[in-house]
Order: structure tokens, then C-alpha cells, then sequence
């Protein structure tokens, strides 16, 4: 059975874990100031992180909840998957390999 490039049927495991690692990532890297505090707090915080981070973890959770609640950005995860699903489709390549570097000179 040929695959079609451009279907656009999402498997439950790329509904439920594949976009859902994309927005993470991507939100993430939008709220990269808050996750830089709370991984600071932690590392300088030993066992007492639960105590100590709670403003780091709440400025976190606040950020990153409303993006995983917000329907654009869920749709924007979506379209990102779904183009790099139809380019490993056309190339056989996943999107990881794709962006490495290939070494200029051996």
C-alpha cells in the first residue's frame, strides 16, 4: 500500500505523543528565559527544590500551560508534523538526519 504524501489522517500516537513532544519543545524554546530560572533554581537548590522553586515552577507552568491550551499554537505543532511527515515520506530521510551538517572536508 503507497503511502499519499499529503494525507493528512493523524494516527493516535501522533495526535497524543508526537505533536505534544513538538509543542513542548517549541515552547520551550519560546519561554526559554522561565526554564533557564527554574533548571538554575534547581541545580542550586539541592533537596530543597520543592521549597525553594516554587516561584521559578509556578512562572513555568503558567507560560507553558497557556500555549498547550491554546488552539493556534496546537494547529501551527500540527502543520510543523505534518511537513516534516511528508518530506520523510518523499525522502526516506527523518527530519534529524536531514538537518545535520555534513562534514565539509574528511
Amino acid at each position: 500500500m503507497a503511502l499519499d504524501r499529503a494525507d493528512q489522517h493523524l494516527r493516535h500516537v501522533e495526535k497524543d505523543i508526537l505533536i505534544p513532544k513538538i509543542m513542548r519543545e517549541e515552547a520551550k524554546e519560546r519561554y526559554s528565559e522561565q526554564v533557564q530560572d527554574f533548571t538554575k533554581c534547581c541545580k542550586n537548590s539541592g533537596v530543597l527544590i520543592v521549597v525553594k522553586c516554587q516561584k521559578e515552577n509556578s512562572a513555568l507552568k503558567e507560560c507553558l500551560t497557556a500555549y498547550y491550551n491554546d488552539p493556534a499554537f496546537h494547529e501551527e505543532c500540527k502543520m510543523e508534523y505534518l511537513k516534516e511527515r511528508e518530506e520523510f515520506r518523499k525522502t526516506g530521510i527523518p527530519a534529524k538526519k536531514r538537518l545535520q551538517k555534513l562534514p565539509t572536508s574528511m
